[in-house]
């Protein structure tokens, strides 16, 4: 039994240095080299701090885009998931509510339209970017809503789409925030 336990104990405290010291060391060092110093990517205006690069945001008058819908709220506190499965009833109706808003403030918008992302909250409840239809979506409300050509909202979203990763991991989606701040700058 001696010949089992030594080596176990001994494994277990190297474990325990390299999992739960050196590890997390080299992770927060790594981090200090990163946009925001580990942080978060701030994005400031007019000298006062805006959100986060990686946080999702509520936007819910028209001559914005809009993000994708959370759980939480957005409360970065409390990020999560709704728990509820795709049968659930209650969601259905959270989904449904979505929808019909969509259709309302988009007019000429077909349900079949409208990208999942758009009426769905992600795991986290925090995601800031939405899919490039997302976008497309609400190109016309947006352009109408600030009165400027479709064609100039269209050139913007496309100037702040996110490309995948080296051309192949991930789809290309929008950060919502950047690109009503770049609305905004218009």
């Amino acid at each position: 039994m001696k010949k089992y336990i030594i080596p176990s104990i001994r494994l277990t405290l190297v474990l325990i240095v390299l999992l739960c010291i050196l590890y997390p060391i080299s992770i927060a060092l790594a981090g200090k080299f990163a946009k925001g110093k580990g942080g978060g990517e701030k994005i400031v205006k007019k000298g006062k701090t805006v959100g986060y690069a990686m946080l999702g945001q509520s936007f819910t008058k028209p001559e914005y885009f809009w993000g994708r819908p959370s759980a939480v709220a957005y409360n970065a506190a409390g990020s999560a998931g709704s728990n509820k499965g795709p049968s659930n009833p209650d969601y259905l109706k959270e989904v449904q509510s979505r929808i019909d808003t969509l259709l309302k403030y988009n007019p000429g918008l077909k349900k079949s339209d409208i990208p999942a992302d758009m009426v769905t909250a992600s795991g986290s409840g925090l995601d800031p970017n939405i899919s490039e239809q997302g976008a497309a979506i609400q190109i016309a409300r947006v352009a109408k809503a600030r009165k400027i050509d479709e064609k100039k909202v269209k050139e913007l979203v496309a100037m702040n789409t996110l490309k995948p990763l080296m051309g192949l991991f991930g789809p290309s989606s929008v950060n919502v925030l950047k690109l009503n701040l770049a609305l905004d700058n218009l």
